[in-house]
């Protein structure tokens, strides 16, 4: 019923000021409205709301998410406009903060204004004829 309707998102925030410039400014996300109940982005074709709510608590997972192309030159350019990537103890992170899932999808996490969690991914190459949420085949074993 829903598969051919557009999604809109929606990223609660505390200080709608900071966060319109950082999803703007930092994250380079255009505006398409500003109102005093969201300020709402255009996030690659996707609507974004970013909606105020005064006693948002941080939740301990990922919010929302980008994939693009190159995770390597998206985190270099982020870090470059001041965006620092989380570590995780427990994953095996490169020098750029980035963790490589046993598909081959590439991943790195960061946090907006608030504190909540946001994050990069690369896809691995899928073989052709795949199920875009299928793995690519690995080693006998593996």
């Amino acid at each position: 019923m829903l598969a051919g309707a557009p999604f809109i998102g929606f990223i609660p925030v505390r200080d709608i000021f900071e966060s319109r410039g950082f999803y703007t400014r930092v994250l380079g996300l255009r505006v398409l409205e500003d109102t005093p109940f969201a300020v709402v982005l255009d996030a690659g074709g996707t609507t974004l709301r970013l909606t105020p709510v005064p006693w948002h608590a941080v939740q301990p997972f990922t919010i929302a998410g980008w994939r693009v192309a190159d995770i390597t030159a998206t985190v270099r350019d982020l870090e470059a406009r001041g965006v620092r990537f989380t570590r995780y103890d427990a994953m095996d992170q490169d020098e750029l903060g980035i963790w490589t899932a046993p598909g081959g999808d590439r991943v790195a996490w960061f946090t907006d204004p608030d504190g909540s969690t946001l994050s990069l991914t690369t896809l691995a190459a899928r073989q052709p004829g795949l199920d875009s949420g299928q793995e690519r085949p690995g080693p006998a074993g593996g």
